[in-house]
């Protein structure tokens, strides 16, 4: 029996195969996201599919007038074993070149699309009643918007690896007769987060790679400029200790492919850059920018480690700032980088708070819910101990 928010939309849940059949109504939806993602769009995420998704689907919400309109759309995959037991529970669709877990939700309508979406979980037979959905943003109207919806039905939730990472999303301005109209610049923003002693450092790097050639910035955005840009960076991602390890992407041809048929979409829409800094026209540093409405992302880096007395990869990054920064169009970027990171981390000054959150669809706090949490903290603690001992080992 369905509830009267589930009532008021059509849910339903496909398989990945059937997914490309969408892709119409899933573009027109990531205008209207209340939470932009670029990973969930149809551009990256059919590309990534083949690789990291032969087993996910996802829980489609519509409104039921005609014509239909696409609202909702959450990415993932049943595991029927997480814990070893038979405890199936739904994970939010995440992967390696993919972190962030925002399901795209119509801004319309956030409460009553995701309250549709639990509720048919809720009663359906063939999802589970738990649900874990990765690094999901811990502020802002999408987390709101599961709390209430939460609230309504009863549900339980807990949260999991809460961490920060680097963001790029400076406050306005304060006003003033001297800079009226005036935005953030880029020189202004970096002279405020870097520390002057670093500064000078950074100028002095710059200024002995001008020794060595003529360097300039090139920014590729267009489909032909782009796969001539992915080319510079599969070479300087396989020159470095990725290529060492054998994990660049030139040495993974499905990764590379996926890579490149991503991009190449993205651009076709006028929402992926590659920023190269290059010594006579050589490159050698490359980072990779993804948009998605007033959102970007610092997807990937590489560089030329032979010319780390220079900094390439600090340098390419201060550029690319600056070149975000004076883009009216872009209220964030997000560096999709590890929690205190080395480089960025002293760079973009803003955080992100992300957290894996596991959801109990069952009203009240269930026993399923309660073993879930408990058996969730004891395989994370695992594969805590698990690294603390390996890298152990590595230091010996």
């Amino acid at each position: 029996m369905h509830g009267p928010v589930e009532s008021a939309f059509r849910v339903e849940w496909r398989p990945r195969a059937e997914l490309a059949a969408i892709v119409t109504q899933w573009r027109e939806l990531t205008s209207r996201a209340v939470a932009p993602n670029v990973f969930y769009e149809p551009a990256f995420a059919l590309a990534a599919m083949p690789v990291f998704g032969a087993d996910i689907g996802a829980g489609l919400v519509w409104s039921r007038g005609l014509p239909a309109r696409l609202l909702g759309v959450f990415p993932g995959r049943v595991e029927r074993r997480r814990y070893g037991i038979s405890l199936p529970i739904f994970v939010g669709w995440t992967h390696p070149y993919a972190p962030l877990g925002s399901p795209l939700v119509d801004a319309t309508a956030c409460d009553d699309v995701i309250a549709a979406w639990l509720a048919h979980a809720g009663n359906s037979d063939e999802l589970p009643k738990l649900m874990l959905l990765p690094y999901l943003p811990v502020d802002g109207s999408l987390a709101s918007s599961f709390d209430r919806a939460l609230a309504r039905r009863g549900g339980s939730h807990a949260s999991f690896a809460r961490h920060a990472r680097a963001l790029l999303a400076p406050p306005p301005p304060v006003p003033s007769p001297a800079k009226a109209g005036e935005g953030w610049e880029g020189v202004d923003y970096l002279a405020r987060a870097i520390e002057r002693k670093k500064r000078k450092e950074l100028r002095r790097q710059r200024n002995r790679l001008a020794d060595t050639g003529i360097v300039t910035t090139l920014i590729a955005d267009t489909a032909a400029e782009i796969t001539s840009a992915l080319n510079d960076f599969f070479t300087l991602e396989a020159s470095g200790w990725k290529g060492r390890a054998r994990t660049a992407a030139r040495l993974q041809p499905e990764i590379m492919k996926f890579m490149t048929d991503a991009v190449r979409a993205l651009a076709a829409e006028g929402r992926a850059q590659i920023i190269r800094l290059c010594v006579d026209e050589h490159a050698i540093a490359a980072v990779v920018i993804l948009r998605s409405g007033p959102t970007a992302w610092c997807w990937k880096i590489a560089y030329d480690e032979s010319r780390a007395r220079f900094s390439p990869g600090v340098q390419v990054v201060l550029d690319a700032t600056q070149m975000l920064l004076a883009d009216a169009g872009i209220a964030c970027v997000d560096s999709c980088a590890s929690p205190d990171h080395p480089m960025i981390d002293h760079i973009w000054r803003e955080r992100l708070t992300l957290a894996d959150r596991l959801i109990g669809l069952e009203p009240g706090g269930t026993l399923r819910f309660r073993a879930a949490c408990a058996l969730e903290t004891s395989r994370r603690s695992a594969i805590g101990a698990a690294k603390a001992l390996r890298d152990w080992r590595r230091r010996r």
